[in-house]
């Protein structure tokens, strides 16, 4: 940016992060999607991160990410603000004491409610390894339908298209558990890149200006590491998520 001078100044762009509670040992924030939690082997030349903007929000202090979101995926996040309430939530995650609700977009009917229970090989990090040398671990996600849709457009060979809104509960934490897991069942979220239909994420992203995973984490349960309190969080889906609930009319609770 040049001044009227002929200097150029720095843009301070604004922190993308939503702060949604904060304590002296939790700082939980909305992420938007197509942000990075942190560097990644595969995004080396990244320079954004939700660890830095989590930083500057805590006044320059470090904070210690709990848990991750998928870079595509929006929504819940949660830092601790010192390294033993790290160590004290993580073993909570891992051991499944973090309840966790998802939101999202897939294609077709779903079913009014069910359990996949579908073991999935790891993923690593860095994708040009082989991913048949990785172990296969148990993975169980429960989901409720919400809403259903049904659109007058021929995507595939069909003449017009169906979708679910729905919610996603997943009780273990995989590498990209709910996409690989709602693909399995042949719903897969929109917007998916690896594991959804190409056809209809073009047409939502035609429809919509913008393509994105419509997928979205809106509630935490947990039971606070210091305190034993019963924490409750929850946050709304972004606006380019909101703005694709239109197809669904009135959905209450979101």
């Amino acid at each position: 940016m040049t001044n009227r001078l002929g200097s150029t100044t720095p843009m301070i762009m604004p922190n993308p992060l939503d702060e949604i509670y904060r304590d002296q040992w939790l700082l939980v924030v909305h992420k938007p999607s197509g942000l990075l939690v942190h560097r990644s082997p595969i995004d080396k030349h990244e320079t954004e991160f939700a660890l830095q903007y989590a930083r500057e929000l805590n006044g320059g202090q470090h904070v210690y990410p709990v848990h991750r979101l998928d870079r595509p995926t929006s929504g819940l996040l949660i830092f601790s603000r010192d390294p033993d309430t790290a160590r004290v939530m993580g073993q909570a995650m891992m051991a499944g004491d973090v309840s966790k609700t998802y939101l999202a977009v897939v294609r077709g009917w779903a079913p009014e409610s069910g359990v996949i229970d579908h073991p999935l090989r790891d993923e690593p990090e860095d994708r040009r390894l082989k991913a048949q040398n990785q172990p296969i671990r148990e993975a169980l996600t429960h989901y409720k339908r919400l809403a259903t849709t049904e659109l007058p457009v021929a995507i595939e060979r069909y003449p017009s298209s169906r979708y679910s809104l729905v919610e996603l509960y997943p009780k273990t934490g995989r590498k990209h558990q709910l996409r690989r897991h709602m693909k399995h069942i042949n719903h897969p979220i929109i917007g998916d890149a690896n594991h959804g239909r190409g056809r209809h994420n073009r047409y939502f992203a035609e429809r919509f200006g913008r393509g994105r995973l419509l997928l979205a984490a809106t509630e935490l349960r947990f039971l606070h590491p210091v305190t034993g309190e019963k924490i409750i969080l929850k946050a709304p889906p972004e606006q380019s998520f909101q703005d694709v609930l239109v197809l669904f009319g009135n959905v209450s609770g979101i």
